[in-house]
């Protein structure tokens, strides 16, 4: 029996349907990652500097580009700030920027334009203390906090609604026994001042007397307080510096400065507490100059872990396994000198390292083994310290 031509068409169209209702999961799900990939890839790029002779230092301010692709950036504008506008942190909702500045006792707000990127300064507020070189905005958002390496204390300061800084309403002074280096641990020197993956704990990283002192934020009142026990102690004359927590398992990482070295601790969310599983060297065993280990960074995907020394001028791969553990990939040159800063972009592809004393910032490819692949042409801006992206 021959179907009617009204049937031949009821099923061709059901069929169609059919077709285009099984391929639809598909296309959301193929749109929804071109989206997801859109906005992970950075539009602006924000870069801190050291601008003093005390310092070396090249820059003019905080320098603003666009970041068109890896190695291929326009500038497009330098902001006058006040010196060394070094470390650079960004609110939770990137409308607003923050700045240290190194070797005064200062801390700046800047405004963000959505469309262009550019800065509008919102003034500033004491640190209240010597050389400030880090901050973190607290997750609620609300609060800013700021390590001052040479006075050995940790400012809390509130953020208004339009983003400007309030007067610090709380002042931490650090304590502790001085490290055997002479010169480098004379007292308190913290480096970072980061939140846990959690939001619960802070850990400040102590290079001064070879420490990692725990806090708890509380949201409510935007205080910190002293852990129990309050401190973690790391090998003498070691330096921690920065610290990287592990996105999904109780892990974290440790830079060690002074000695060049890379500790994995156990780390436990409900204390804040760091127990010490391994460590590895930053260094190859060839190597006989002088070098200090800098900035730690951790892939989005947490499979790879990169640290920059200064003096080797390199940078070198760890891959982490399934337990968090690391094993050393290698080392490449960061095609300029003494690379104080590295970070990953926000899609995970690619390695940026500001050369400070060379004035470059050169990009890498993350391979799919952790290699790095050097690609794009070196970005010239004075004395980099900090890069910080914008989606």
């Amino acid at each position: 029996m021959t179907a009617s031509p009204l049937a031949r068409r009821t099923a061709l169209s059901a069929t169609a349907a059919t077709v285009l209702a099984l391929s639809l999961p598909s296309t959301a799900r193929a749109a929804e990652s071109l989206r997801s990939r859109r906005e992970a890839t950075p539009r602006f790029a924000y870069v801190g500097c050291y601008t003093t002779e005390q310092r070396n230092g090249h820059g003019k301010g905080i320098s603003v580009f666009r970041a068109d692709a890896p190695g291929r950036w326009r500038q497009l504008a330098v902001t006058a700030t006040l010196p060394n506008p070094s470390f650079l942190a960004l609110d939770h909702t990137r409308s607003h920027l923050y700045a240290v500045h190194g070797d005064l006792d200062q801390v700046s707000a800047f405004a963000i334009d959505e469309d262009t990127g550019l800065l509008t300064a919102l003034g500033s507020q004491s640190s209240r203390g010597g050389n400030p070189v880090h901050l973190a905005v607290s997750p609620d958002n609300r609060q800013l906090l700021v390590a001052n390496y040479a006075t050995g204390t940790l400012a809390v300061l509130r953020r208004t609604a339009g983003g400007r800084l309030q007067p610090a309403h709380q002042v931490i002074e650090l304590t502790g026994t001085p490290g055997p280096d002479r010169t480098q641990q004379t007292g308190p020197h913290p480096h970072h001042i980061p939140f846990t993956p959690d939001g619960r704990h802070v850990l400040v990283p102590d290079k001064g007397t070879d420490l990692v002192h725990g806090f708890a934020y509380a949201p409510r009142t935007g205080r910190l307080s002293a852990t129990t026990p309050p401190t973690n102690t790391v090998r003498s004359g070691a330096g921690p510096r920065h610290i990287r927590f592990h996105p999904r398992l109780p892990v974290a990482y440790v830079v060690d400065e002074l000695n060049s070295q890379v500790t994995t601790y156990d780390f436990d969310a409900s204390s804040g507490g760091l127990v010490p599983r391994s460590w590895l060297p930053t260094l190859p065993p060839s190597f006989t100059g002088n070098s200090t280990a800098a900035e730690i960074q951790l892939t989005p995907d947490a499979r790879f872990l990169y640290v920059s020394n200064r003096g080797h001028d390199s940078v070198v791969g760890f891959r982490a396994d399934a337990a968090g553990s690391l094993h050393t990939l290698g080392w490449t040159p960061t095609g300029g000198a003494q690379p104080r800063f590295i970070t990953v972009d926000p899609t995970g592809s690619t390695l940026h390292v500001a050369n400070q004393a060379s004035d470059t910032i050169t990009a890498f490819h993350i391979g799919g083994d952790g290699s790095l692949q050097r690609i794009g042409r070196p970005v010239a801006t004075g004395s980099p310290v900090c890069i910080v992206f914008r989606p």
